[in-house]
């Protein structure tokens, strides 16, 4: 499990964890069954406070995304692939809004964001 924690970007540092962590698994790259690093390993590798993790992964198992083995750990827990279809849009349209603000603010056309979209989703694609 791989997190990238921006300590200046102003989102609460257990939010970055709750939402690099959705995505890792909505994206396949954290299984059904994998197990998470403990709260103190995580906490100790990002340097932040270990509630901050405790409460990244509350939120997560609250989600239904993680499941608590008593004595054993955290695990990815059995996501409705329905569930992933749908967070997947979700977090899409996210990232995609932001992209239209910022082109609206630069007075960027529909067409010629299209456009730029239809140029870098090529560089993107695996082979």
């Amino acid at each position: 499990m791989l997190l990238d924690i921006d300590h200046h970007c102003g989102v609460p540092i257990y939010r970055q964890v709750v939402d690099q962590v959705r995505d890792q698994i909505m994206a396949g790259r954290l299984l059904e069954g994998d197990q998470l690093m403990s709260v103190r390993e995580v906490s100790a590798v990002l340097r932040v406070n270990p509630m901050t993790i405790s409460k990244a992964y509350s939120a997560l198992e609250a989600e239904g995304l993680l499941e608590r083995r008593r004595g054993v750990g955290l695990f990815v827990a059995r996501v409705q692939s329905r569930k992933k279809s749908q967070s997947k849009e979700a977090a899409m349209e996210a990232i995609l809004a932001k992209a239209v603000a910022t082109g609206v603010q630069y007075g960027v056309s529909p067409e010629q964001m299209c456009q730029m979209i239809k140029t870098l989703y090529p560089n993107h694609q695996s082979k």
